[in-house]
């Protein structure tokens, strides 16, 4: 086990290259799924739950090879031997679901362990059985294993109504339709750059799709997928996680490879709180000058703000002068990190799904635990700007989604280390 041991820093101020997006990879892995032929992913980042979802994919029968100093993938599911998902590798994170609707249009059955992943609250999988039922398809659960499988000739496309515009389902059912014999709209569908990613690398494939980045997505089923060739977008929540950085620093950062449409809600809120942004030829920059202001935000789906941003601006609230409010409408469980942020100092009350946080002068270093990947990030950042020494365990969760997080800050000018932890 290994811990970051971080000391206050001055302001962050330099460039910052932002990888590829681990919530649009993972999907978009699990969509060469549907094809025989040769994919190629560019931009992916060398990330555990992307090497997770490899393993997984191999154990299908997909020949895989990854260049992690390109960050290159080329995979081939040229013959599915199995329908069964590994457990030891889908249990360990969310996306391993994703696997199911790829695996139905192709193969007419799959069988996947309930996911894991960070236990930020429940993340059920219904909304993507409803749209696989909806198709023809039939499922039981036993024993902790979701085991799927069509009749009559494959899946059908259908109308489906999400009840929860469910990013997971929407993708699910996307990949799922691609293959089906006519039809499928999504209806109340996610709207997240993700979605319209993983609908780019399925449109090259051959797949006709229509509407994404809106609440209705429609596809008309065809009858093969071919290869494809594709750029995974810049990760929009990593690219959140260092304007913040700059934000709680007092620094000036740049941020390249970033798509700023992407981050809308999160400059908005940077506004806010005093922190101005500005597009530049190489890059967005991030700058503070004065003091940072309190804020007031709602966890909401895509346009709304990001529920993945939500802990890192707890942190930027914890120091700013004044009260601010922050309300997670998306997970129920997602205020984990309060409490360690409150072992630094910070004045944090939580009522049922909103936290009222007192600005304080200044934190105060301490040893915390990550208690997922984004509480994680947000103790990094309250390090930043900590007094003193701050040790963070269980920073796993922090690797699952961030690529040499310690690296891109000791460029920028931060003490941060790695160490092993006792």
């Amino acid at each position: 086990m290994e811990k970051f041991v971080i000391h206050k820093a001055q302001p962050l101020y330099g460039h910052v290259k932002i990888s590829g997006a681990k919530n649009a990879a993972l999907p978009i892995l699990a969509a060469c799924l549907l094809t025989s032929e040769v994919c190629i992913l560019h931009n992916v980042p060398p990330l555990r739950d992307v090497e997770e979802m490899l393993a997984l994919l191999e154990g299908f029968g997909v020949k895989t090879e990854f260049d992690k100093t390109k960050e290159m993938v080329q995979l081939q599911a040229g013959e599915i031997i199995s329908c069964d998902a590994m457990q030891a590798h889908a249990q360990t994170m969310r996306a391993s679901f994703l696997t199911a609707g790829p695996l139905l249009a192709r193969m007419q059955k799959a069988k996947i362990p309930m996911p894991g992943g960070c236990q930020i609250g429940s993340r059920p999988i219904d909304l993507h059985l409803k749209g696989f039922a909806a198709m023809g398809a039939n499922h039981k659960l036993e024993h902790g294993l979701v085991e799927l499988n069509t009749k009559n000739g494959g899946l059908r496309g259908k109308t489906v109504y999400l009840d929860f515009p469910s990013v997971g389902a929407t993708e699910n059912i996307m990949m799922a339709a691609t293959l089906a014999k006519g039809t499928t709209r999504i209806e109340n569908a996610a709207a997240e750059p993700e979605i319209c990613d993983l609908a780019e690398f399925l449109r090259k494939m051959g797949a006709q799709i229509t509407g994404d980045g809106t609440d209705t997505i429609v596809i008309d089923g065809v009858a093969a997928l071919h290869g494809a060739e594709h750029t995974v977008i810049p990760d929009r929540i990593e690219a959140g996680t260092f304007m913040a950085a700059a934000a709680i620093t007092g620094g000036d950062i740049v941020l390249e490879d970033v798509k700023a449409d992407h981050l809308k809600p999160v400059i908005a809120k940077l506004a806010e709180s005093n922190v101005k942004t500005e597009i530049l030829p190489e890059g967005l920059r991030v700058y503070r000058k004065g003091k940072l202001r309190p804020i007031q935000l709602k966890t909401m789906p895509f346009p709304g703000f990001p529920t993945d941003m939500q802990a890192q601006f707890m942190s930027i609230a914890a120091v700013a002068k004044g009260t601010s409010v922050i309300t997670e409408t998306v997970f129920e469980n997602r205020f984990l990190h309060a409490g360690e942020l409150q072992r630094m100092g910070a004045d944090i009350k939580i009522d049922s799904r909103s936290a009222v946080i007192e600005g304080v002068e200044e934190l105060t270093g301490s040893k915390v635990r990550a208690t997922d990947l984004r509480a994680g990030a947000a103790l990094i950042l309250s390090a930043l700007a900590a007094k003193g020494e701050t040790e963070i365990s269980d920073i796993y969760h922090i690797e699952r989604g961030y690529y040499h997080i310690e690296e891109k800050l000791r460029a920028l000018g931060a003490e941060i280390s790695r160490q092993e932890d006792s």
